[in-house]
């Protein structure tokens, strides 16, 4: 049986990690919707954006009714990475298609977080919460892969 305090730092880990892919996810697809064409899509992902960051405070909240402190995360070196390819497929006229290809990859990295946290012996009311917000993480991948699809060239 885990201590207290080995609960709390597992909450923790688990809970940082996902926060660090949602900083990716809400400056990832904010850039990315700055670049694409189609004034739908540009919505969507700016939606999305704001629907990351909201996620995150939520997070955030839960970790300081947790006893953390202070939370500072940055996202990931892969996501920095992830937004600089998407940043210079659209200098380079990529077009949405290989944006939307892009933002899938950074979906799938972030269904892939999610899913690992829950695997975390969590509270209830906290797995409730990351479940919720990892039903709108798969919708939205899955929103992006068929955008994609349709937009792919012939």
């Amino acid at each position: 049986m885990a201590t207290d305090a080995a609960r709390t730092y597992e909450l923790e880990s688990a809970l940082k990690s996902v926060i660090n892919v949602l900083e990716d996810g809400q400056k990832g697809m904010a850039e990315i919707g700055e670049h694409l064409k189609d004034e739908r899509l540009k919505i969507f992902f700016l939606a999305e954006s704001l629907k990351r960051a909201n996620f995150r405070g939520e997070l955030e909240n839960e970790l300081h009714r947790h006893g953390v402190a202070d939370v500072h995360e940055s996202g990931t070196a892969a996501g920095v990475l992830n937004r600089a390819w998407s940043e210079l497929k659209a200098k380079l006229g990529g077009g949405d298609h290989m944006l939307l290809e892009t933002a899938e990859q950074g979906e799938d990295e972030a269904v892939d977080v999610y899913k690992d946290a829950l695997d975390q012996e969590l509270p209830l009311p906290l797995r409730q919460l990351l479940t919720a917000q990892q039903t709108q993480i798969v919708l939205s991948h899955d929103f992006v892969r068929e955008q994609r699809d349709a937009l792919r060239p012939k």
